[in-house]
């Protein structure tokens, strides 16, 4: 783990960062459809469950990318970590409240499945917003919303809008026709992440989902 500082005066983004983080601070979100018809047959034929396969999904997204992995750290300076872990909500069902659990990224899938298994039986059911303990900072969020297909979702984030990485929020998926598809809304800061960037974060998810043979099976 390991956080890189950007000389901001060297950085070809400078203009554009300044802009919206200094003159029209701006963040905004976007919801779209993926088609998870494949992937989720190939979880069910393998006894997989959806949730820890598709936060694997997200995160190997993100740390493909340097823009989704741009952020302040501790100390107030610009930069980017190596690499990304998830941070994910539960929900606890006997009292309707969520807790907050991370498990360590790795990129064959059967290393952090079995991560996500260990942090369940572990943390699984402790109460409180963080149930896991000892968070690292090269974490960002992901949550879930499985009882809404919804077809937009927005955070009103009330700070002072310096918060950089993709929040991901994860609907409930239907059926259309012989189509399963599944609603994914992120929230990106412009600071860091344009248009282009949002579009190739969902073109990428879906590549994955449509090659989930692929990396299902790789350790």
């Amino acid at each position: 783990m390991r956080f890189n500082p950007i000389v901001i005066d060297q950085w070809s983004r400078k203009p554009y960062f300044e802009h919206y983080l200094n003159h029209v601070r701006c963040t905004y979100s976007m919801t779209a459809n993926l088609d998870i018809t494949l992937l989720l047959a190939e979880l069910k034929h393998k006894g997989i469950k959806l949730y820890p396969a598709f936060i694997h999904m997200i995160t190997s997204v993100v740390n493909q990318h340097v823009e989704f992995r741009t952020c302040f750290d501790a100390e107030g300076r610009l930069g980017y970590w190596d690499s990304m872990s998830p941070s994910y909500t539960i929900f606890h069902d006997e009292d309707k409240t969520f807790s907050s659990i991370w498990s360590l990224y790795s990129e064959p899938f059967e290393r952090f499945y079995n991560h996500y298994l260990d942090d369940m039986k572990q943390y699984g059911k402790v109460k409180g917003f963080v149930a896991k303990p000892d968070e690292p900072p090269n974490t960002f969020p992901i949550s879930s919303i499985p009882w809404v297909s919804f077809t937009g979702f927005n955070l009103n984030i009330h700070n002072e809008g310096t918060y950089l990485l993709p929040i991901f929020t994860i609907g409930k998926y239907v059926q259309q026709a012989d189509t399963t598809l599944l609603p994914l809304s992120v929230q990106f800061h412009h600071a860091v992440c344009d248009g282009y960037h949002a579009g190739l974060l969902y073109h990428e998810l879906q590549l994955r989902a449509d090659h989930c043979k692929e990396w299902l099976a790789r350790d």
